[in-house]
């Protein structure tokens, strides 16, 4: 299964889950217990549409304007729009050719790093999905006119292509710190240092960078 496809498999799960409440009347849907369900399953599918759409995309704004909204019409917004996202993501409208190409390289690589943290080799895990990390960020530069060299011809270093790219508003705060944390975790496998993370942060750490790819292609 591709990356994609997994996506798609989240939101149509999603979805699925809150059929029921476009069914409730006002009464039924007010109830405590279905108003908190109701809130964690829209909570739960602006979270997707954040970290699957491109940033000041259409499915952004529709999750903006639905929280403008009472939880009812928020949830039929949202689940709109997440219906919308995962049948342009099925259709192949969210990717280019040159994406696509990079999509597989770097899903292929990311399995790999499944595979090894599956057999308990999470440093080499760790170590590919940094070198995955690096190549996208680099990627990144190279799409949106970021210079990937310093003034003298040398190659700027990784930290210093994640802090370009969110001057240049490709990203924001909140995803470069996660980059930093990432680089900071490929860093101490590459360097010996591997009783700093365990299997657990590995495991967040693939997840997180197949998810960043994900939402910023290169």
């Amino acid at each position: 299964m591709t990356d994609v496809e997994k996506m798609v498999a989240q939101l149509d799960e999603l979805i699925q889950s809150t059929d029921l409440l476009t069914t409730w009347s006002q009464e039924v849907f007010e109830l405590r217990h279905n108003y908190t369900r109701a809130q964690t399953l829209a909570t739960r599918m602006e979270a997707a549409i954040e970290r699957v759409s491109p940033p000041g995309s259409a499915y952004f704004k529709e999750m903006e304007k639905a929280r403008t909204v009472g939880l009812q019409d928020r949830v039929d917004i949202v689940r709109s729009t997440v219906i919308a996202l995962r049948d342009d993501l099925r259709a192949g409208y969210l990717s280019t050719i040159v994406e696509l190409v990079h999509a597989d390289l770097y899903s292929d690589y990311l399995e790999m790093a499944d595979g090894l943290l599956g057999t308990r080799h999470k440093d080499a895990a760790a170590v590919i999905t940094g070198t995955s990390l690096e190549v996208h960020v680099r990627a990144l530069c190279v799409k949106h006119g970021v210079d990937i060299e310093q003034p003298n011809g040398a190659p700027k270093k990784a930290d210093v292509m994640n802090a370009d790219l969110k001057r240049a508003g490709v990203y924001e705060t909140l995803q470069q710190k996660h980059i930093t944390a990432w680089m900071d975790l490929r860093n101490k496998a590459a360097h010996g240092d591997y009783s700093a993370y365990d299997e657990h942060q590995v495991r967040l750490f693939i997840d997180g960078v197949r998810g960043f790819m994900l939402k910023y292609p290169a």
